[in-house]
């Protein structure tokens, strides 16, 4: 009885103590100095909770490589999170779920530039585009899809 009351006194702690671990993730983003999209990025990701350091580089393609990001799935800035790269505009959304589910991925990348996504919002535009998981056989399939309205489906 003595034990029950003492796990459940500890039981709030130890929840409180898994949720602080999540949300002390440091993102690491290296980005070119004179990208604005990517400080853009970069602030929408400290609004949304998360730590970063970020790092000016002259080249993200060298990181990007070293991260395992094809070249087809590349954009202007890479960021390393708990050993998944994080390749251009990805939500804070999607970077939550990848770490929550933790699947056996190189991470997620938002090919391009899409007007509409984190750090690169125009107005109310927001352009259709898919977040990709980089499978770690050099695959990817769509994680989420953004923006836009649903394609029509035509026969």
């Amino acid at each position: 009885m003595r034990r029950s009351r003492i796990a459940a006194l500890f039981a709030p702690m130890a929840l409180l103590a898994c949720t602080s671990s999540a949300a002390a993730s440091v993102i690491a983003v290296a980005k070119t100095p004179w990208c604005g999209c990517c400080s853009e990025w970069v602030d929408r990701m400290e609004a949304a909770g998360f730590m970063l350091e970020v790092r000016d580089v002259p080249d993200t393609a060298p990181v990007a490589t070293e991260a395992g990001v094809p070249d087809n799935l590349r954009s202007c800035h890479t960021a390393m999170v708990e050993g998944y790269a994080i390749e251009g505009h990805v939500p804070a959304e999607d970077i939550r779920r990848l770490l929550a589910e933790r699947p056996d991925a190189v991470g997620l990348s938002v090919p391009g530039m899409p007007i509409g996504s984190p750090g690169m919002e125009q107005g109310d535009r927001v352009d259709r585009y898919h977040v990709v998981l980089i499978m770690r056989d050099g695959r990817h399939k769509i994680w989420s899809t953004r923006g836009g309205p649903a394609p029509v489906h035509a026969h």
